[in-house]
């Protein structure tokens, strides 16, 4: 274990029988089990769902990783690390850093969790493995307190501090809960109206119902019926059905009108992005400044903190976990447009927050090297553990509360003199 050691007795790791640790993720095994409803397939095939999580996770992998450090006060980026290269560029895995952090989003939404090994070899972490989250089993202790498990991927046992772990609503660390599993009736309503929607379109919208006869009607007629009414509804090059004196077609079910299909979609769509939190006018392409703060704050910030914390705990050395930390750059979800962004860099440049290299780094723009900071000369600058006030107007010193001095006449800066006077009037 080495640098990994955590210093403390494991609880023994047994089979846990409890419901929760059989994870039921194979749909054949669902099916024998009597357990109906969406599986991850389904729902990639409703839009509305699929829009939400790829937009979430092109979000999420279209952002860098960076590695700080704390300095004292001072918080440092870290450049020269070779992890931030792995978790940006170049993984060692077949997916990319890219891919390796979309697949992360999609399995934390749709299975268990999203998982990564973290490759260490002699202390340091040479590759990240993405593992699809249906290949993992897990061996968990019974424990209610010291909780602790293994994982088992292909036939070898893991620790799970060789993972990355990326889960939502978990209650015990091993994995989460799919969306599937936390809202089934949503998604089954949504699927079963999208399903309701396609086969109107493959019987052209025709109705269902029945044949009211005023006698009885022999075997053989209706049997051509039935054949008459199949080829009917299994395409519309045979769009007629002659029906004979005394039989009259009734219909069963509601039209497509009378059902209000789109008003339904469109509420389904917005119960939808309910469940990622996401504003709706974000999927339809006409959001606000409002809505995109709100997408942002309310739906990308949690997964990005989850994800930071997961790579912490997972590609941090335990000496390095104290003063180092890995986040996400999030500068360019935060920017709004160029007028408030420009507004905003004048005002922390004015005020002496930030500094015009520090602007321009934000602007992806080389810098100019000016290693200063603007103060102007009509501000007073106050020390409150020495009790004492700077002048730059004056290049003057006082303690506070302490009799000011009365420059002499020659002593005062020419800034000083009031508007209006004229400097070369000797009168």
């Amino acid at each position: 274990m080495g640098l990994f050691n955590r210093n403390k007795k494991k609880p023994e790791i047994r089979e846990d029988t409890t419901p929760d640790a059989q994870v039921v993720s194979n749909p054949l095994l669902r099916s024998l089990l009597g357990e109906d409803g969406v599986d991850r397939d389904t729902v990639m095939n409703i839009p509305a769902i699929a829009a939400c999580i790829n937009m979430i996770a092109d979000t999420v992998s279209a952002l860098k990783i960076k590695l700080y450090k704390r300095n004292g006060d001072r918080i440092e980026e870290v450049t020269d690390d070779p992890r931030t290269f792995l978790l940006n560029d170049d993984t060692g895995d077949t997916l990319d850093a890219v891919q390796f952090k979309k697949a992360m989003v999609v399995d934390m939404f749709l299975s268990r969790g999203g998982y990564t090994f973290v490759n260490w070899i002699g202390g340091q972490v040479r590759s990240i493995h993405y593992v699809e989250a249906e290949r993992i089993g897990f061996r968990k202790n019974t424990d209610p307190i010291f909780k602790d498990y293994q994982l088992e991927v292909g036939g070898y046992t893991y620790e799970p501090w060789q993972f990355i772990k990326l889960l939502r609503n978990t209650r015990n660390g091993c994995y989460g809960k799919p969306i599937t599993e936390e809202s089934p009736e949503l998604m089954d309503i949504i699927y079963s109206s999208q399903k309701y929607e396609k086969n109107l379109v493959k019987t052209g919208g025709n109705k269902k119902g029945f044949l009211k006869a005023k006698s009885r009607v022999a075997k053989e007629v209706i049997d051509m019926l039935k054949e008459a009414f199949r080829r009917l509804y299994a395409n519309n090059t045979e769009n007629v059905v002659v029906l004979n004196d005394g039989l009259e077609f009734q219909e069963s079910s509601s039209t497509s009108v009378e059902m209000q299909l789109n008003e339904n979609k469109e509420t389904n769509n917005k119960d939808a992005c309910k469940i990622f939190l996401i504003p709706p006018s974000i999927i339809n392409g006409n959001s606000t400044a409002e809505d995109k703060k709100q997408y942002f704050q309310g739906c990308i910030m949690p997964i990005l903190v989850r994800f930071s914390t997961a790579i912490n705990r997972a590609m941090l050395r335990e000496d390095e976990k104290t003063t180092m930390f890995f986040a996400f750059d999030d500068t360019d979800l935060t920017k709004g447009d160029i007028e408030k962004r420009f507004t905003a860099y004048k005002t922390a440049l004015d005020s002496g927050f930030m500094q015009l290299d520090e602007v321009r780094k934000n602007e992806k723009l080389p810098a100019f090297g000016l290693d200063f900071i603007k103060l102007g000369l009509q501000d007073v600058i106050y020390y409150p553990k020495e009790n004492k006030i700077y002048t730059p107007n004056t290049n003057k010193m006082s303690e506070m509360g302490a009799e000011a001095a009365v420059p002499e006449k020659d002593e005062v800066a020419p800034v000083q003199q009031q508007e209006g006077d004229d400097i070369g009037d000797e009168n």
